[in-house]
């Protein structure tokens, strides 16, 4: 989950389609989101991005993270006078060094203010992530000596999402790789994946990326 604090021109955002250039933005976060994010640059960028896996996001923002899901959220609007305050003073600071200080000693300032990520997430999510995204949500639910509503919850509240998608974004992360860092045909990264299908693989890097595996594959290369 991206923070970006940029100190100079903005970007244009939207989710899921093109933004119009009134969605304006410079320093932002955006919850986890099940499709593209399409942005616009113009040339003339300067920024800082802290990336946060869904617990260290929990902690950093300090609110339920559905509350962030699918949404391009201003700093203001999160952090408060703390965002305007520190753009300023990484626009006024000309060492990129020690603007990668201030922002690391912010982060990690809010990251001790706040508790230990959740137990049961944190054992959920790496279950999900060892697993590549094929893990059982039943299984994970037994594991955790839980109901199935109350893993759901428990994912809105500490990571956006329902357990499902989150697992169905980390297996599209796994094809991405394994197709850019691979010759491998497409069919059998479907086969390691899990899916059952060729066809079910590209439904799926379409709805996660707004285009088939074969065509990322051609842009990207």
């Amino acid at each position: 989950m991206p923070l970006i604090i940029s100190f100079s021109s903005f970007f244009t955002i939207a989710l899921g389609r093109a933004p119009e250039q009134n969605e304006r933005f410079t320093c932002f976060t955006s919850g986890l989101y099940a499709g593209p994010a399409v942005i616009d640059s113009f040339g003339t960028s300067a920024c800082i991005q802290v990336d946060f896996t869904p617990t260290g996001a929990r902690r950093f923002f300090g609110v339920p993270m559905h509350e962030l899901a699918a949404r391009m959220i201003a700093l203001d609007d999160i952090l408060g006078p703390l965002a305007s305050r520190l753009r300023e003073r990484l626009g006024a600071e000309p060492d990129w060094n020690r603007r990668l200080g201030i922002v690391e000693s912010i982060v990690y300032r809010r990251l001790l203010e706040c508790p230990a990520p959740d137990r049961q997430t944190a054992i959920a999510l790496h279950r999900i992530a060892t697993s590549h995204g094929s893990a059982s949500m039943a299984g994970l639910a037994a594991e955790l000596d839980c109901s199935r509503k109350h893993l759901v919850e428990m994912f809105h509240r500490n990571v956006g999402i329902a357990p499902k998608t989150y697992a169905r974004m980390v297996r599209f992360h796994r094809v991405r790789q394994l197709a850019m860092s691979s010759g491998r045909a497409l069919a059998d990264i479907a086969f390691e994946c899990g899916f059952s299908d060729q066809a079910h693989m590209s439904r799926d890097f379409m709805e996660f990326s707004g285009e088939t595996p074969s065509r990322w594959k051609r842009r990207v290369s």
